[in-house]
């Protein structure tokens, strides 16, 4: 059973890194360079006479704070734009596929998918835990944009995770209708006490930009987790099928 876990999320997570990798370099990443021209660039008075966006004053206060930021920061290492971004990129992506791949292998242990096709399934139910529902509060955001105290923004990130997962297992295998009713419950709940944002939302790329990215953040994490819940179905089928 561990060798067929293993061989499970190995092989899963490998496929859908190097698909979640390929969307990224062609859709995602491409938003970021964009922005990071943003925040790179001089006064957010040059930013609004290019683009014709209004930019609050405390948009340039925090300008000058990301700029001062960075400065302290310049000896820090980075991968440059290219091949480096790309593989970094790609590596961090290899141990988030497999760490997931692991979670479903697990959870195929205990309920196994009767057909590929379901892993499917599994893998839109990973996508609205670790993605979907996390962004309905605390959408995807590009280099330049104030948030809130990172700590309460992981803490809520957390609830929410765990809350979505417990909720979407009640209403999917819970017996009784009250234990589908506190499912429910339980996918509101983070929603109801509501994400911690700032005060006054800044961002230095444009509107446009952001939404762009949301877009190309949910549907590429979408397309990962579809591809590794059939691809982990499918593994874990045909080691099943090995062994019996």
């Amino acid at each position: 059973m561990i060798k067929r876990i293993a061989q499970t999320a190995g092989f899963a997570g490998l496929l859908a890194a190097i698909l979640l990798t390929l969307l990224q370099s062609l859709w995602v990443t491409p938003l970021i360079l964009q922005a990071e021209s943003y925040e790179s660039a001089a006064p957010a008075e040059q930013v609004v006479a290019e683009h014709g966006h209004a930019v609050a004053e405390p948009a340039h206060e925090y300008a000058q704070a990301q700029a001062a930021g960075h400065s302290h920061d310049g000896e820090a290492w980075a991968p440059q734009d290219g091949w480096q971004r790309t593989l970094a990129t790609g590596l961090s992506n290899l141990v988030v596929a497999v760490g997931f791949a692991l979670m479903l292998a697990g959870l195929f242990t205990l309920r196994a998918p009767g057909r590929t096709w379901q892993g499917l399934l599994w893998g839109l139910g990973g996508f609205a835990t670790f993605s979907l529902a996390p962004s309905a509060g605390l959408p995807p955001e590009l280099p330049g944009t104030a948030a809130a105290d990172l700590l309460l923004r992981q803490y809520w990130w957390i609830g929410t995770a765990v809350a979505t997962a417990a909720g979407l297992g009640l209403l999917a295998f819970g017996r009784h209708w009250a234990l589908r009713v506190a499912g429910l419950v339980l996918l509101v709940l983070p929603h109801l006490i509501g994400a911690p944002h700032p005060e006054v939302h800044e961002s230095l790329a444009p509107a446009e930009l952001q939404e762009a990215f949301i877009l190309a953040s949910l549907l590429t994490n979408a397309l990962f987790w579809a591809a590794l819940g059939l691809a982990a179905a499918w593994f874990h089928g045909r080691d099943a099928r090995q062994d019996a």
